[in-house]
């Protein structure tokens, strides 16, 4: 009898959002794709579009949070991505925020939210000034002036 009564509870629990997700459901295209539950609260009633929506906005307002998500979709990616493109814009250093996109290239099951990224990381053995310079020249070319399409955040070239 107890372990039916857990499990209902549990349902009811999740159902209801009480309890917080650290990855997206199973069969879901970014399936991979795991975050730390103590640095993200994402409520367990939220569709897939917007647990992704709500990852985004928590890496937007602390960017350094994006090194406890493994496999980040391209979504998570390009937020990174805008803000390597407002800092250089605005002559800062985005060397910190370059190194968290190297790291999560390190999986093989990261997908690439730039053309020729992992590629680049690669080139230039995992150095964030290389990495930096591959991004100016896509930025240059237009590659990374595009709106993610869950996010909502406007990327910024140079």
């Amino acid at each position: 009898m107890f372990p039916i009564l857990t499990q209902a509870l549990a349902y009811v629990s999740r159902v209801c959002g009480f309890d917080t997700l650290d990855s997206f459901p199973p069969g879901h295209a970014h399936a991979r794709t795991h975050w730390s539950g103590a640095h993200f609260d994402i409520a367990s009633d939220l569709k897939p579009d917007q647990i992704e929506r709500a990852v985004c906005e928590k890496i937007a307002n602390t960017p350094m949070i994006f090194a406890h998500i493994a496999n980040p979709t391209p979504d998570m990616q390009r937020v990174i991505l805008g803000m390597i493109g407002s800092r250089v814009q605005h002559g800062g250093q985005p060397l910190d925020l370059v190194a968290l996109l190297i790291s999560a290239y390190r999986s093989p099951y990261t997908k690439d939210a730039l053309p020729g990224l992992r590629a680049a990381i690669e080139v230039n053995e995992g150095d964030p000034r290389g990495v930096l310079d591959f991004l100016n020249d896509a930025a240059a070319f237009g590659v990374i002036d595009a709106t993610p399409h869950q996010s909502g955040l406007k990327l910024v070239g140079r």
